[in-house]
């Protein structure tokens, strides 16, 4: 039962292990990489609020953080803390074998409004 109830978080962390694992051989910066590029760039031209993330994680993971910090200065700063908070979080609420709380709608708001103001800034000043 203990485990059955922190199944969802398990698996999502090891899914991040293994992009990292994925991230720590493969190259995202290199012109003949397989990985994807973002949709939305690819369809506008336009930096998303996430753009620059897998190669921000695969700087980071080479212990680049100003790689990083160039790649995606946001996600970096507040992206990767909100991502650990929601998800600790997560799996204290499935280790005690409570239901989560809902996150304030406050945190929601903010982080809406800093990937607008964030998505504005960088397509301007690029």
């Amino acid at each position: 039962m203990y485990l059955r109830s922190m199944k969802a978080p398990l698996m999502v962390f090891a899914a991040a292990a293994a992009g990292c694992g994925v991230l720590m051989f493969v190259n995202p910066n290199s012109p003949d990489s397989w990985l994807p590029r973002c949709p939305f760039n690819w369809l506008t031209g336009l930096d998303c609020p996430a753009c620059g993330s897998t190669r921000m994680v695969h700087a980071l993971l080479h212990g680049d953080v100003v790689a990083a910090w160039h790649f995606n200065a946001v996600m970096l700063v507040a992206g990767l803390p909100l991502m650990a908070w929601l998800w600790l979080r997560w799996f204290n609420a499935s280790r005690k074998g409570e239901k989560q709380k809902p996150v304030p709608k406050s945190v929601g708001v903010t982080v809406l409004a800093t990937g607008l103001v964030w998505m504005v800034v960088r397509n301007l000043v690029a």
